[in-house]
């Protein structure tokens, strides 16, 4: 009976500090404090928040495949028109130039051969050279075959430069698009602060070894 007595008058000195040993540890939660709630439900600016960043290659690699794809890559579809714009125009040069180069080389070619056999006609409008003679012109008013034949030589160079000149143009064109695709995905996260000051500031001082006066103006930019 004693050791039973001994060990309740124990048990119910400790309870006490057990019961608030419990409230105090970190460890125990308690159920009515832990509440489940609906990601749905929650406000936008409350969720996380995940930043994305283009990768510069990518865009590359991408505007390499297709023109413009960097662009969109980029999300800079502003520049869409610009590039479509700029490599149509160029593609219309280099077609353009290409057709008359080949009408004048051969135009060239046949009043060449005429020459050569004696069969020059100037009244044969389905002759090379007679139709794409200026309208109100004549091989006569040309200053003759030989004269007219040497206008077909610079005409038909002429073009063939003209086109060499929109094909190269065509290439830096489509070279720019992708130098933009990098460098914009590369500045995509560079943040220009709307704060842009410059401030001048005049300072006078004196000289301790001369003991002479000067000036001088600060300038300080702030971005």
């Amino acid at each position: 009976m004693r050791a039973r007595a001994y060990i309740l008058f124990i048990f119910v000195v400790c309870l006490p500090q057990l019961l608030r040993a419990q409230e105090n540890d970190p460890l125990v939660f308690k159920q009515d404090s832990v509440q489940l709630v609906d990601a749905s439900t929650l406000p936008t600016d409350t969720l996380p928040h995940v930043d994305w960043r283009p990768d510069p290659l990518r865009a590359v690699w991408l505007g390499a495949i297709c023109p413009g794809l960097g662009q969109i890559y980029n999300r800079s579809y502003w520049k869409l028109p610009i590039v479509y714009g700029a490599l149509m125009g160029c593609g219309y040069a280099i077609m353009t130039n290409q057709r008359s180069y080949s009408e004048y080389k051969q135009a060239y070619v046949d009043i060449y051969t005429d020459i050569q056999n004696g069969t020059v006609d100037e009244t044969d409008m389905t002759r090379t050279y007679n139709a794409i003679l200026p309208n109100g012109y004549t091989i006569s008013r040309m200053g003759g075959a030989e004269s007219y034949k040497s206008k077909l030589q610079g005409w038909q160079n002429n073009y063939r430069r003209y086109r060499d000149i929109s094909i190269v143009a065509t290439v830096a064109v489509f070279a720019l698009t992708l130098v933009d695709a990098y460098v914009d995905a590369q500045l995509f996260d560079f943040d220009i602060s709307p704060d842009l000051s410059m401030q001048v500031e005049p300072d006078l001082f004196i000289d301790p070894k001369s003991n002479r006066a000067g000036g001088e103006v600060h300038l300080a930019i702030k971005f």
